[in-house]
């Protein structure tokens, strides 16, 4: 089960690379495709997004991951998560959105830059401390190889469980997100993302 699911996660599987003695340099920004699902071929994918129609190529092991809306609560201390953030004043960050890994799932470990939003970041780790904030939210440290980072995530914010999907559930219409690889024959990508019944993935 657990392989399978790996898999899927390579949507969001980045490596940052610490240098010894040196101040770690932040990895680069993904490139990533955010739209509506408007062809598929055993191939390829076309997604219709914000900028127009975009062409992806899908390898041959192609797999699909399933964001399930899970509560709050679904994050613990010991829980590696991803989360889309907005970098604050203070030095904290607040969440966009959480992304919980399945237990034994660590994968793009470290904080870099994301798209979501202009000057979001992406960060993933294993949480540490969890505080009840105000209002339903909650208050974590995030840990990865080279650094700490403080967020704060909002009570209304999506949080959800990433599990393992079948290609059937890609369909015309069907809301996606990927991380694409630039190669010389165009876009590349070997995991595909959607939602739960049909919603909006949230990274």
């Amino acid at each position: 089960m657990i392989r399978p699911i790996v898999t899927a996660l390579a949507a969001v599987a980045f490596s940052a690379t610490v240098v010894a003695a040196q101040p770690p340099a932040q990895p680069p920004a993904p490139t990533v495709v955010r739209g509506a699902v408007s062809a598929l071929t055993d191939g390829s994918i076309t997604i219709k997004t914000d900028k127009g129609s975009q062409v992806v190529g899908l390898t041959a092991t192609w797999s699909v991951a399933v964001l399930k809306s899970v509560p709050i609560d679904a994050i613990q201390p010991g829980s590696f998560i991803g989360t889309s953030e907005m970098p604050k004043a203070n030095g904290q960050g607040e969440s966009l959105e959480v992304h919980v890994f399945p237990p034994g799932v660590k994968m793009g470990e470290g904080h870099y830059g994301w798209d979501l939003k202009p000057g979001s970041m992406m960060t993933n780790g294993t949480v540490g401390t969890v505080v009840a904030g105000k209002k339903g939210s909650r208050e974590l440290d995030v840990n990865y190889s080279y650094g700490q980072r403080h967020i704060v995530v909002p009570a209304n914010v999506p949080v959800v469980q990433i599990g393992p999907g079948k290609r059937e559930m890609i369909k015309v219409g069907t809301p996606v997100f990927m991380v694409v690889q630039k190669t010389p024959n165009g876009l590349m990508a070997g995991s595909v993302s959607i939602g739960e019944n049909g919603a909006k993935p949230p990274m």
